[in-house]
């Protein structure tokens, strides 16, 4: 039974409720995880809460040492907690070590927390006056995760949190945890105390509970825009800061001069890489005019169609299953609206079945052309290995199309032509663009975060945003006596 971690000990769920936890690329069933009630989610409140005021005060130098070593038993053990991510998500090993090392990232850019941290200073701003500014951490903050990157992910909340002085509860999802109890593992060896960072399983109730306590003053999620907006307002409702990271349908526009054989290397492993399981996937592609759709489907149809799909210790395997039988059976019934609303199916990957994992939950790369902006498979963030050609008549409509959807997460533009680029770069309303990058990505010293509903808040998560996110801006006013006899002024001071 995988257990919960408070107060850096392993405290097993009293809660009578569980649920298995299955390896994708079998069906089999590899571990047992306890849910917790609403009261040992508290109990891990509360350890927080205890741990803070030491913690808070412990100088940025000794939480950035604490960072130094956590950052280096990361290094030694990628590899171990990459084959405990594809044992319980299913993608390919490859893929699991790039998911580590982004989220280590974030962890060296803790390292200059006290760097990050300085005030500003200004001397005399009245007579004998100083005034200087400071910022200071929030005390109890959570977080929310996804399966999609349960390693990453929540590397690019607590980190930051605690380096800014913070203590956090982390929830994780319930179908892949095993990684995140490891890495917290790893971060209590690098000298983190007890209660500064406690780890709590569970299901809506452990969400709501989080949300609802009056003793945690931060929520950071990522997952679906419909559980994105109810976090965001529910935590707001009870007087929280929050960053709720939701959905995503990125378009990658394909001008005319664009170099074909890179814009269909970058579709294949930003639509088919971690099976589309990415809120940065590109799942729908825009070729600008009929010639340039026509060159890059006869490119990319061959492709999609000798991907090698296979479990995760398949070493030529280039994609992997998708998470749960629920997650394929939703991705085979989009592709099936897609077929029903006209679309032209040029590669299905429904009927894929491997040899010896026949009831593992693969599905091969599915490609559609003549996509419309009517059609749900363009409407809806799908989250499996598909991708959707929507033919644009000319560059315009391309920017048009991206704007008017509900979703502003990521998008790119693969071009030779530096005014498309930069046009299109102040033009788009979406919060992360490539050019000729096809998953735009922001390296850890910036921030990551979309636009329209693609975010719920007003900070992005890591980077300087998730300094932000995790402090609040204190600034002091101060005169020692000098001898300066003013008497009472009863006009605001000037």
């Amino acid at each position: 039974m995988i257990e919960n971690l408070i107060n850096n000990q392993r405290v097993a769920s009293k809660s009578g409720n569980s649920q298995p936890v299955y390896n994708p690329a079998t069906g089999e069933v590899i571990e047992e995880l306890g849910l917790s009630s609403a009261d040992e989610v508290n109990d891990a409140i509360a350890a927080a809460a205890a741990a803070f005021p030491a913690w808070s005060n412990t100088p940025p130098l000794k939480r950035a040492a604490v960072m130094f070593r956590f950052n280096q038993l990361l290094i030694e053990n990628s590899d171990a907690i990459a084959r405990e991510i594809s044992r319980e998500h299913g993608k390919t090993h490859e893929d699991a070590l790039g998911e580590v090392q982004r989220g280590r990232e974030v962890v060296e850019f803790c390292c200059g927390i006290p760097q990050l941290l300085k005030g500003e200073f200004s001397r005399n701003v009245g007579p004998s006056i100083d005034s200087y500014s400071d910022r200071q951490g929030l005390g109890v903050c959570a977080g929310i995760t996804p399966f999609n990157f349960p390693a990453m992910v929540p590397l690019w909340m607590y980190p930051v949190a605690i380096a800014c002085g913070n203590t956090f509860v982390l929830k994780p999802s319930e179908r892949d945890p095993s990684s995140v109890m490891f890495i917290a593992e790893l971060l209590h060896q690098a000298g983190l105390p007890e209660g500064v960072l406690n780890v709590v399983h569970g299901d809506k109730i452990a969400v709501d509970t989080i949300l609802d306590s009056p003793t945690v003053q931060a929520v950071s999620f990522v997952g679906s825009t419909p559980i994105a907006e109810y976090v965001y307002q529910r935590g707001t409702a009870a007087g929280k800061r929050v960053q709720a990271l939701g959905g995503a349908k990125n378009h990658m526009v394909i001008m005319p001069d664009a170099d074909i054989d890179q814009a269909v290397d970058a579709l294949m492993g930003a639509g088919y890489g971690s099976a589309g399981e990415r809120c940065m996937a590109i799942s729908v592609a825009v070729p600008v005019g009929e010639e340039t759709a026509d060159r890059l489907v006869e490119k990319l149809r061959p492709r999609v169609e000798a991907l090698k799909v296979g479990p995760s210790d398949d070493t030529d395997a280039e994609m992997g299953p998708v998470i749960t039988s629920a997650a394929k059976e939703r991705i085979v019934g989009l592709i099936d609206s897609g077929v029903e609303a006209g679309a032209s199916l040029l590669v299905d990957g429904r009927t894929l079945s491997l040899q010896g994992y026949e009831n593992g939950y693969f599905l091969g790369g599915s490609l559609f052309d003549h996509v419309t902006t009517d059609m749900q498979i363009y409407k809806e963030e799908i989250f499996g290995p598909v991708v959707s050609v929507v033919r644009a008549k000319q560059y315009q409509e391309a920017v048009d199309m991206i704007n008017d959807h509900e979703y502003g997460n990521g998008t790119a533009i693969f071009t030779r032509d530096g005014d498309a680029a930069r046009s299109f770069t102040n033009d788009i309303q979406v919060g992360m663009v490539g050019v000729n990058v096809p998953l735009p990505v922001p390296v850890a010293f910036h921030s990551f975060g979309g636009w329209k509903r693609s975010l719920f808040g007003d900070h992005s998560i890591y980077g300087p945003e998730g300094v932000h996110f995790y402090t609040r801006l204190k600034t002091i006013t101060s005169r020692w006596p000098t001898g300066i006899k003013e008497g009472s002024v009863f006009a605001f001071p000037t």
